[in-house]
């Protein structure tokens, strides 16, 4: 329900961060801000990894952080995917309910399979799984995800209607 960690601007975090129960602490709130603005350094290397993003259009519309906050955090989404190895890709709402709806997940993976690793986001902080089948269930929630969701530039073009909104 909301933009992924990586791509998100640091008022929009910080919102996502104030929007959990129990309550974390300001400092609590702020490390973790801090923890995910550094974390999108990787895209400024020279050879960054191909990152591929899928965010429900609900996410789109969600208002953390307030109006201004999330128009400045679609146009930063809308720019993120304009990088030659960042693909952001919205799940329309026309395809109704979807495997693993509500819940935030980052799968890496590399060369070797076997050592792939599924990040799992949640109120308490991350949880990370490696078992095969635990990863072969995540792969087929991507390639759902992938088969559902809009051509990149049908998405950006979907991020930014939805800006105009805001």
């Amino acid at each position: 329900m909301h933009v992924p960690g990586l791509l998100q601007i640091e008022e929009y975090a910080r919102a996502v961060f104030a929007a959990v129960l129990p309550a974390l602490s300001r400092l609590e709130v702020e490390l973790r801000v801090a923890h995910r603005i550094a974390r999108q350094q990787v895209f400024d290397r020279p050879e960054s990894l191909p990152y591929v993003a899928y965010v429900h259009e609900a996410a789109l519309r969600m208002p953390y952080g307030g109006g201004e906050v999330t128009r400045r955090q679609l146009e930063h989404l809308a720019e993120r995917s304009e990088h030659d190895t960042i693909d952001v890709r919205v799940i329309p709402t026309s395809v109704g309910g979807f495997p693993g709806a509500g819940h935030a997940l980052l799968y890496a993976n590399g060369a070797v399979p076997q050592l792939d690793t599924v990040q799992l986001d949640s109120a308490h902080g991350p949880e990370f799984t490696g078992a095969e089948a635990q990863l072969t269930k995540y792969r087929a929630h991507l390639d759902w995800m992938d088969d559902a969701a809009l051509p990149t530039a049908a998405s950006r073009d979907l991020i930014r209607s939805v800006v105009r909104e805001f």
